[in-house]
């Protein structure tokens, strides 16, 4: 149990996470198509962390032309750039499923 223990830690990424559900983050993703590498970024509010550690993953929500669309992103794998907070929110709840059922102005958090 230890050896994965181990394992994991080495694989963790040494940044320290300071977003919270209810922020406005962008997540920079690397992306590979064929021998061609860019970066896409994907811009919206946090509605969610899960797990802890090396699985830790993080639910990112944006509505895209009047269609809402989620990401899961796992924080700690080598294909995220960088997770960077655009602005703070204030939210009382820990998941913020909610917001999937919001419509218009209502569904952003500011």
């Amino acid at each position: 149990m230890q050896f994965i223990k181990n394992i994991e830690n080495e694989q963790m990424q040494k940044i320290a996470l300071e977003v919270k559900p209810g922020d406005l983050v962008e997540v920079h993703q690397r992306i590979i198509e064929g021998e061609r590498k860019r970066i896409q970024i994907f811009r919206g509010i946090l509605i969610g962390r899960k797990h802890g550690g090396s699985r830790e993953t993080i639910t990112v929500r944006k509505v895209t032309k009047g269609i809402g669309v989620e990401k899961i992103f796992p924080i700690h794998s080598p294909n995220i750039e960088q997770i960077k907070l655009i602005k703070k929110g204030s939210a009382r709840r820990a998941k913020l499923y909610y917001l999937r059922d919001r419509v218009g102005q209502k569904g952003l958090m500011a």
